[in-house]
């Protein structure tokens, strides 16, 4: 027996002795290797591969990155919409200087402004060019540096900001998550004047109590479930995306900035599709001036293609989203915060009145967008149904300013 121990030894022996070196070392460091050292080299590949990746660095480990939302607030002048178009450099937006200031502030790493996935980017609306904010929503994830909101708008102009941080779940989605937008629009109320007013002579007009009811009995019409495809470009009737929700449309008491008499008129619904608002507005007033019948409202939600005129973009603001679900569930958890924005609302008033109403006011004395607007209605058919014409100039005014929503 003991013999034939010393005998396999030997062989043993002899059998390693005829491996070359490297391949005796390799051997015996498998046979060595204790299991938590293949552990040890898993997660060193993963490091690897991460660092790779443009993962983990001492930024990251000091300040891990958490899913936050934004509140932003923003003029629209200047900017080709809220949403970022890769590779178009010459039409800037909103995101592309958010991004720029997120970089330079460090709360994002440099290669995730290339890759907005990369940091699970979404914005609750994609607001059209020219179009401003005043409570527009961004979920991502952000390193949580000091000083966090002060570094960011150090970083923007001055026609940006962002004015409110709150942490969210992970798996939040601000575009997802969102229940419902309201939208102010902004303008001149000689918008409501009679065909043949003299709109050379704008600052005398005041809109008359009477008008403004008759106004507001028009947008009431809008409340509820409709087929709004007329109000938008590129959708049949049969597409279920057309149909909207709209809970509230109103227009406001009229005052008087710069001599001319404004007034701000109130929507809020699910969603919108682009340009809806200002077609739903061009429509009313359309009406209002005498130009369509009230009964195009009506046909508009039927099957028939309706030619419906749009309204300027200038005084169209995002003013708020809604997460009334989130909030059911999240908001009492004791864990995250609700959505709701009550000790910003002083910043955002602050905000509309330095940057957004007087850019309004400011472009309309000077630009008269509504009046040069308003002298196109003659040339709209409200009777019969919209031609190929229409729909291949609306076609090519969208690719010109973005397919955003309103």
């Amino acid at each position: 027996m003991v013999s034939q121990m010393y005998s396999a030894i030997f062989t043993g022996l002899k059998f390693l002795c005829t491996m070359s070196e490297e391949a005796r070392d390799q051997e015996t460091a498998k046979l060595l290797k204790r299991p938590n050292e293949v552990n040890e080299d898993s997660a060193e590949s993963a490091t690897k591969r991460i660092k790779a990746e443009g993962g983990h660095n001492e930024d990251d480990k000091r300040y891990p990155k958490k899913k936050v939302v934004l509140l932003l607030a923003y003029s629209g002048k200047g900017y080709y919409g809220m949403q970022r178009n890769p590779g178009n450099s010459q039409f800037r937006t909103i995101e592309d200087d958010l991004v720029t200031a997120l970089v330079k502030s460090g709360c994002i790493p440099g290669n995730h402004g290339d890759d907005m996935r990369k940091m699970s980017f979404q914005r609750c609306a994609r607001t059209d060019k020219g179009v401003s904010a005043a409570g527009q929503v961004v979920s991502l994830k952000l390193r949580l540096i000091e000083d966090i909101i002060e570094k960011i708008n150090e970083n923007l102009p001055p026609q940006i900001r962002v004015l409110g941080l709150k942490r969210v779940t992970q798996g939040f989605n601000s575009k997802n998550n969102c229940d419902a937008r309201t939208y102010a629009y902004m303008l001149p109320t000689v918008a409501f004047s009679p065909k043949d007013y003299d709109t050379e002579n704008i600052a005398s007009f005041r809109l008359e109590a009477e008008t403004l009811q008759k106004v507001n009995q028009l947008f009431a019409l809008y409340k509820g479930t409709h087929n709004f495809h007329n109000f938008t470009s590129q959708k049949a009737p049969s597409d279920p995306s057309a149909r909207r929700y709209i809970t509230e449309m109103s227009c406001g008491e009229p005052f008087v900035r710069n001599s001319y008499e404004f007034a701000v008129i109130t929507v809020r619904g699910q969603s919108f599709m682009l340009h809806q608002i200002r077609k739903m507005i061009g429509l009313v007033i359309a009406v209002i001036r005498g130009f369509a019948k009230e009964e195009v409202m009506e046909r508009s939600w039927g099957q028939e293609k309706v030619d419906v005129p749009k309204a300027p973009g200038l005084g169209l603001v995002l003013e708020r989203v809604h997460f009334d679900r989130y909030n059911k569930r999240f908001g009492g958890d004791g864990l995250h915060e609700r959505l709701e924005w009550a000790r910003e609302e002083e910043a955002i008033k602050a905000f509309k009145e330095a940057h957004v109403y007087p850019t309004i006011v400011k472009t309309e004395c000077e630009e008269g967008s509504m009046v040069s607007w308003m002298a196109t209605l003659p040339s709209h058919d409200f009777e019969a149904t919209v031609t190929g014409t229409q729909d291949n100039k609306d076609q090519k005014q969208n690719a010109d300013e973005g397919n955003g929503s309103d």
